[in-house]
Order: C-alpha cells, then sequence, then structure tokens
C-alpha cells in the first residue's frame, strides 16, 4: 500500500492499481491527505468497497448504499436517508467490521433508540423509530444482496416502532376558519385556503405558477413538486405518477386565487412561483396563526388530511378521495383514514333496514 510525502505541499497521496466493475486494470491516485495514514485508509477503504468484502467497516457499506441510491432516489428522498444514516445509525454502527454485527448489537442500537428523550422529555413518535429501523435493514438488504453478507441482523432481530403514526390531525372547518381570521398576509390567507380546500401538498403548493390554473373551467393543474436540499431550489416530479392531476377548485377558490394574481402581478419568482416561500415559512406562519386563534395545533400535513376527512364527512367515495388527493392506489387512502370511516357504520346499517323494510 505505497503512499507518498508531495514535493511541493505538506501533504500526502496515494497512487494505485485496481480493476473496474468491466475487468480492466486502472490506476487510481487521490491527493491532499494531511498525513500518510488517512492516505492509506483511502486506498484500503477505495480497494475494499471494489472487492466487496464483508469485512468491510459498516461505514464504508453505507456509502457504497448511498452511492447506489444516488442514482435511483429522488433527491428528497436521498436527503432523509442521508439524515437518518448520519444521525442515528453512523455513530452507533460504522467503525464495526459489517460480518462482525449481530442481531444482540442491533437489539442494544434499537434499546438505546426506545430509550431516548429530548431535552423536554420526549421520546422519539413510534413513526419515526420504525423509519430509522427500516432504513438500517435497508444498508443489510444491500449487502446481502451485492457484498455476499450472509443474513440481515437488523430483520432477525425484528423491527421496532409502528408503520405510522397513531392519531392524524385535522381541522373543523369551524377551526379553519377562526385559524384563517388571524392570517393578514395575503400569501399566506391563499396558500392555507388553497391547502385546507384542495388537499395538495405543501410542496405542489410551492411549486405552483399561475399557468398552473384554469379559471374558466375550475382546474388547478399538478404537475411538479417543490423542495429546498442543502440551500438549493429544486423541483420534482410529484410524489407518485396518480399526482400528477387535475384539481377541481370551488368558484369562491377561484375568486380568491385570482384576486392574489393580480394582487402579486410582478411579485413571482423569475421561476415563476405563486408563492415565493419555504416549507419552514409556511410552518411559522401556521403556528403563528395556531398561536392567536387558540385552535388546535396542527402540522402542515394535517391540512390535507383535512381535506380529506371533510370529504369523507360530505359522503365521496374513497376512489374519488384518492383521486383528488393524488393517491397512486386506494388502499392507501383506505389505510390512512379508515378510523374515519366506522362511524358511517350505523347508518349504512340503518340505510339497509329502510331499503328492505321498503320505507326509503
Amino acid at each position: 500500500m505505497p503512499v507518498y510525502k508531495c514535493k511541493n505541499r505538506d501533504s500526502w497521496y496515494c497512487s494505485f492499481y485496481y480493476t473496474d466493475w468491466t475487468g480492466k486494470r486502472k490506476r487510481k491516485k487521490k491527493e491532499g491527505f494531511p498525513s500518510k495514514k488517512e492516505a492509506r485508509n483511502y486506498e484500503t477503504t477505495f480497494l475494499m468497497q471494489r472487492e466487496g468484502r464483508c469485512d468491510m467497516t459498516f461505514q464504508t457499506l453505507a456509502e457504497l448504499y448511498l452511492d447506489d441510491c444516488r442514482n435511483r432516489c429522488k433527491p428528497t428522498s436521498l436527503y432523509a436517508k442521508s439524515y437518518l444514516i448520519e444521525t442515528k445509525i453512523l455513530p452507533y454502527f460504522k467503525a464495526i467490521p459489517v460480518n462482525e454485527i449481530k442481531v444482540s448489537t442491533v437489539r442494544f442500537w434499537q434499546n438505546e433508540l426506545l430509550a431516548h428523550h429530548d431535552a423536554k422529555g420526549r421520546p422519539y413518535s413510534g413513526a419515526y423509530v420504525k423509519s430509522i429501523h427500516v432504513q438500517l435493514s435497508a444498508i443489510f438488504n444491500y449487502g446481502m444482496r451485492y457484498y455476499d453478507l450472509p443474513s440481515n441482523p437488523a430483520a432477525l432481530c425484528g423491527s421496532i416502532g409502528q408503520k405510522k403514526s397513531s392519531s392524524i390531525g385535522f381541522w373543523t372547518i369551524d377551526e379553519f376558519r377562526r385559524f384563517l381570521s388571524y392570517v393578514q398576509e395575503h400569501l399566506f390567507r391563499t396558500a392555507f385556503q388553497l391547502l385546507f380546500w384542495t388537499g395538495i401538498r405543501s410542496g405542489e403548493l410551492l411549486a405552483l405558477t399561475a399557468e398552473d390554473f384554469d379559471f374558466d373551467r375550475g382546474l388547478m393543474h399538478i404537475s411538479r413538486n417543490y423542495c429546498r436540499i442543502h440551500g438549493q431550489d429544486v423541483f420534482l416530479t410529484p410524489k407518485t405518477a396518480k399526482s400528477v392531476r387535475a384539481v377541481t377548485l370551488p368558484p369562491f377558490l377561484c375568486h380568491d386565487v385570482r384576486n392574489y394574481i393580480s394582487a402579486s402581478a410582478g411579485q413571482a419568482e423569475t421561476c415563476g412561483r405563486l408563492f415565493a416561500i419555504s416549507r419552514y415559512q409556511l410552518t411559522k406562519a401556521l403556528k403563528a396563526g395556531v398561536k392567536a386563534a387558540g385552535v388546535k395545533a396542527i402540522r402542515l400535513h394535517d391540512l390535507r388530511h383535512s381535506h380529506a376527512s371533510l370529504l369523507i364527512e360530505l359522503g365521496y367515495s374513497p376512489l374519488l378521495i384518492a383521486e383528488r388527493l393524488g393517491h397512486e392506489k386506494i388502499e392507501t387512502t383506505l389505510q390512512t383514514y379508515s378510523h374515519l370511516y366506522p362511524d358511517k357504520q350505523s347508518g349504512l346499517a340503518r340505510h339497509l333496514e329502510d331499503i328492505h323494510s321498503g320505507t326509503f
């Protein structure tokens, strides 16, 4: 493992040969290491990655996994994966050789997650713990498929947490109207109106342009999603194929949005975004309105749940609701909002009785 001292700089470099995935022998040179040890460690890690040895460190396997995801995941998904791996998984596993991580090792890590409490004494939510564990298991699955790891210790240990939050927050129409009465800025009033009365995702809202509205037909076209990653504006395709959709708007909402567009003419970003703000600013305005109005606190995404719960209460079918929300499968709608349907069962039974008795 030859490493060398740069003649004109106070640093080290490594130079070596390896065989790439096509079988060709290639030379690799990497400069700028502050010490001989770091240069040697780089060469060792690089060769282990190419050879796919199970005695590589977990950090090396995690880096390979993220490199593979880079071309297969949306930037938002990659950012979420990277954050969980770097903050919740690597601090515990990074230096351990992959083939030395046992089921008991994962069990100890699970217990640390479950015992964690923040400065206010709050534990991680069941859904959050579940997502962290799923990410760890995904890395081991990647090692099994491509680097001959014999088993997945995370899968053998068993999962923790729960798939989804046990409860979904939402507002009634009265609660939303009270909240909105304390939101003065035109931009935020219009944004919250669209979120509540259409159920679109916040990223879909923030990507909207004036051209996305057909006021004559009462339609809003959803075709992209906005997010901000590492300080950069990013426009992506919507979450699923069914998310590309036309959402019908009631006349009052067409009127409000048209007025907002007229009032803000010339103020939109060069990219044409109607709501030239971030999700953080939208959340901050939501919290301020909640505090001023004295209504129960909900998340920004719960405005979408509020719209869905309103449609369920009005008696609309799960299929129509799924199409309006842009769910890929109707099962998603049923699984997410199943707890809102039982109240309809008694009415359904009475309806069937009326039909049977001929009184309907």
